[in-house]
C-alpha cells in the first residue's frame, strides 16, 4: 500500500507529497534532474542546511504535533505508547497514537497506513474515531525524521482499567448492553471484510457517555478472498495477545477467519464477571493446556481438521478432558442465557463458533433484564480508568501483542505440556 492509494480512498487523510529538493546556491529555472539509487541515498550525510530546510517544510493535511499539549501517557506497547492529550486552540482531549519509525528505511510504515485506510472504512458508533494526523519537526535530535501520531477521540476509560477497580460493578443490564455495543462494532468490522486480531479487555474503550468502542487497528487486515482456482489467502498467525488467542492459530493456522475475533468476544465476555483473564499462559503450549481444560481435549472429533494444523502433533495436548465451560463459570456467571453465549463464542473449532450476526440474536439479548445503558455508572467515576494507570496489585498486566516472527514449522520434538507456570482465573 502507498500513500497514493490511502489518498485515493478519502480526502480527510492525505499524506504529503515528497518535498522538492532544497535550494541551493547555484539555482536556475531549468535544473537537470539527479536520481540516486537506494543504496546511494542511505550514504547520504544528513546536513545542517537539509535539516534547516526539511523543519521549515509544511506538510499538506498532516497538522503540527506542537497544536497538543501533552497530558499523561495512558498506554504503552509494542506498537509505542498513548498519550493524552488537549488541543491549545479548541481545548479537546484527544488520544494521540505514536507511531514507531526507529526501525523504518522506507518511510511511513505500511502498518500504520493499513491502519489509516481501514479505520477510514469504519465509520461506526462503537469503533474508535481517527480524527486526524500529527507529527513533530524533523530535527537533528531525530536523525533528520518526522514523528507522526494518529489523533483519536478520546475515550475516558478502557475496560481492563474498569475490571481493575473494584469500585466499578456492572449490573446484569449494563454487562448487557456492554455486549450488545461491542457485537455490533465487531459486525460492522466483519462485514466491512476486516478482521481485528487483537481482541482483549484493553482495547474495548468506553466513554463517560458510556459509548462502547473497540479500538488499536495496528494488527488488524483486510480479508482476502480467494479468486477462482487460486489457493486460500494465507495470512500471519502471530497475531491476537496469548491470553485471548484461539486454539487454531495457537496449532499454526494460517487460513483463518473472523472466528478469531469471536473466540476474543467470548473471553472479553466470561472476563465482565471474573474481572480477570480467564485464560492466563506464559507460553502458546500452557495456553493450549488452558483451553483444553476448559473447552475440552482438542483432537478431529473436537474440532474438525485439526490434526491437519501445522502444529498439530508437535504439540503436547491434554487428552480425555471435557468440556466444561459451562460448569467452571458458573459459579461467576449466574445467567443461563449468558453462559451458553459464552459457550458457543468458545467454540473449539472455528466453523462451530457463534458470529457476531448470529450472537446479537442470542436469547442473552432477547430476555428480562433487557440490555441497560451504560452512562449512569459512567457518569459515578470521577477519574479516567486505563489498564496502562490501574493498580493491579497480584492481578497481572495482559502480555504485549505477539512479535512478527512466524511459527517454526520444522519442530519434531513434542513440547511437552507441563513446561513453565500459568494462571487461570476459572480454576
Amino acid at each position: 500500500m502507498d500513500a497514493k492509494s490511502l489518498a485515493g480512498s478519502s480526502s480527510s487523510f492525505l499524506l504529503p507529497p515528497p518535498p522538492p529538493p532544497p535550494p541551493t546556491a547555484a539555482s536556475s529555472e531549468h535544473r537537470p534532474t539527479v536520481s540516486y539509487r537506494p543504496e546511494e541515498l542511505d550514504q547520504q550525510k544528513v546536513t545542517q542546511p537539509l535539516i534547516n530546510y526539511v523543519e521549515n517544510v509544511h506538510f499538506p493535511y498532516i497538522n503540527d504535533f506542537n497544536n497538543y499539549e501533552r497530558i499523561v501517557k495512558i498506554g504503552q506497547g509494542t506498537f509505542g505508547e498513548v498519550i493524552k492529550a488537549k488541543c491549545k486552540k479548541t481545548g479537546k482531549i484527544v488520544a494521540l497514537k505514536k507511531i514507531l519509525m526507529e526501525n523504518e528505511k522506507e518511510g511511513f510504515p505500511i502498518t500504520a497506513l493499513r491502519e489509516v485506510k481501514l479505520l477510514q472504512r469504519l465509520k461506526h458508533p462503537n469503533i474508535t474515531e481517527l480524527l486526524e494526523i500529527c507529527s513533530s519537526k524533523a530535527t537533528s535530535y531525530n536523525r533528520g525524521r518526522s514523528t507522526f501520531y494518529l489523533v483519536f477521540k478520546f475515550c475516558e476509560h478502557d475496560l481492563a482499567g474498569l475490571l481493575h477497580s473494584e469500585s466499578v460493578k456492572f449490573q446484569l443490564p449494563e454487562i448487557k448492553g456492554l455486549m450488545k455495543q461491542l457485537l455490533n462494532g465487531l459486525y460492522k468490522i466483519h462485514m466491512s471484510k476486516i478482521l481485528h486480531r487483537d481482541m482483549k479487555s484493553a482495547n474495548v474503550l468506553i466513554s463517560k457517555d458510556g459509548v462502547l468502542k473497540l479500538a488499536d487497528f495496528g494488527l488488524a487486515r483486510p480479508l482476502i478472498k480467494a479468486l477462482p482456482g487460486q489457493p486460500d489467502p494465507c495470512y500471519t498467525n502471530r497475531v491476537v495477545t496469548l491470553w485471548y488467542r484461539p486454539p487454531e492459530l495457537l496449532l499454526g493456522d494460517r487460513h483463518y477467519g473472523i472466528a478469531i475475533d469471536n473466540w476474543g468476544a467470548g473471553c472479553i465476555m466470561a472476563e465482565l464477571w471474573t474481572r480477570s483473564p480467564i485464560m492466563q499462559g506464559e507460553t502458546e503450549q500452557q495456553q493450549l493446556t488452558l483451553i483444553s481444560q476448559l473447552c475440552g481435549s482438542i483432537n478431529p472429533t473436537t474440532y474438525e481438521d485439526c490434526d491437519k494444523l501445522p502444529l498439530y502433533g508437535k504439540i503436547d495436548l491434554p487428552a480425555g478432558l471435557r468440556r466444561r465451560v459451562i460448569e467452571r463459570l458458573q459459579s461467576y456467571v449466574k445467567d443461563a442465557a449468558a453462559l451458553d453465549l459464552i459457550d458457543n463464542l468458545l467454540a473449539l473449532d472455528p466453523k462451530k463458533r457463534i458470529d457476531a450476526d448470529r450472537a446479537l440474536n442470542h436469547r442473552f439479548f432477547w430476555t428480562d433484564p433487557m440490555p441497560g445503558e451504560l452512562k449512569r455508572l459512567m457518569s459515578t467515576l470521577h477519574q479516567s480508568m486505563f489498564e496502562y494507570t490501574a493498580t493491579r496489585g497480584p492481578k497481572r498486566p495482559h502480555p504485549q501483542q505477539p512479535p512478527p516472527a512466524a511459527h517454526s514449522h520444522g519442530q519434531s520434538a513434542k513440547v511437552p505440556a507441563s513446561q513453565g507456570h500459568m494462571f487461570d482465573r476459572v480454576f
